[in-house]
């Protein structure tokens, strides 16, 4: 299984939960018909994205939103990559993605480990800390196809965490995130192609589509980056579900031509992880 289809939903989310989950379930299964075998969500998918928002949409996991994952991905038999929900967790909350296999059992669950905390004078200002408690743990999980690492929005900002997803054998990144219209048009695609031609992987970004009412501007043109930095599929600003063919021979065949996984010099410099949870 060299090949595989992957799908990106870039999903309109409003402020009507109900709505959010119904339309992600409908545009997954879409995904699904056209020989989607990994299928993408959003960061923040069933919400606004928002401290404002965070508390009260906030679910257990499992619950609600998660259960309509575990649900799609089971009657699709697919995995479904589920973008992110905000999570409560004993008193706490968490920006958390959920993953489901096609036997519709949970995976793994991420909680976005590096939290947005930025200040740019004039432009923007956001503090998820001020709701939000960071996760701790590394997330991949495997599939016939290739180990996958689940990184969210500003995780992909950090160069090392890729690394050691790549140095653990992953061969597909994927971050749901919700870039803004400062950070987007400067750093999304940037950052993805960046992450793929470091880590010679396929790099996976998931955005909300754009809804310039929001209180927060999505930038969207949800991606996918080959391993040799090229954008194979992207988006518009609008909902959309757009697909990639991954090639893994061609991964391999990129990783032989410029052989930098068997060049690094190990004994100057390393990389590994402290704590993997």
């Amino acid at each position: 299984m060299s090949k595989f289809r992957l799908a990106l939903v870039q999903l309109l989310v409003t402020k009507v939960k109900t709505d959010n989950l119904h339309r992600a379930c409908s545009l997954v299964k879409e995904a699904a018909s056209q020989g989607a075998k990994v299928v993408v969500l959003p960061e923040c998918f069933n919400s606004p994205y928002g401290t404002g928002f965070f508390a009260e949409y906030a679910e257990k996991i499992p619950g609600e939103s998660t259960q309509v994952l575990s649900e799609a991905a089971k009657e699709c038999g697919i995995y479904v990559i589920g973008g992110s929900i905000p999570e409560e967790d004993g008193g706490k909350l968490f920006n958390t993605c959920s993953v489901f296999g096609p036997d519709g059992k949970m995976l793994v669950k991420h909680r976005k480990i590096h939290l947005f905390d930025i200040d740019v004078p004039g432009k923007i200002r956001f503090q998820e800390s001020e709701t939000l408690s960071p996760g701790s743990s590394l997330s991949m999980f495997e599939t016939p196809y290739c180990k996958v690492g689940v990184g969210i929005c500003y995780d992909m900002r950090f160069a090392e965490l890729a690394q050691i997803y790549a140095k653990k054998g992953c061969q597909l990144l994927v971050y749901p995130g919700a870039f803004n219209m400062t950070t987007g048009p400067a750093h999304w695609e940037l950052l993805q192609r960046a992450r793929a031609v470091d880590n010679q992987v396929y790099v996976a970004t998931a955005s909300p589509a754009r809804d310039e009412t929001a209180s927060y501007v999505a930038w969207g043109h949800s991606s996918v980056v080959n391993p040799w930095g090229e954008v194979i599929t992207k988006a518009g600003s609008e909902e959309a579900v757009v697909y990639a063919d991954l090639d893994l021979q061609y991964l391999a065949d990129v990783r032989q031509q410029i052989p930098i996984t068997t060049q690094r010099r190990n004994d100057i410099y390393s990389i590994s992880a402290v704590h993997e949870g």
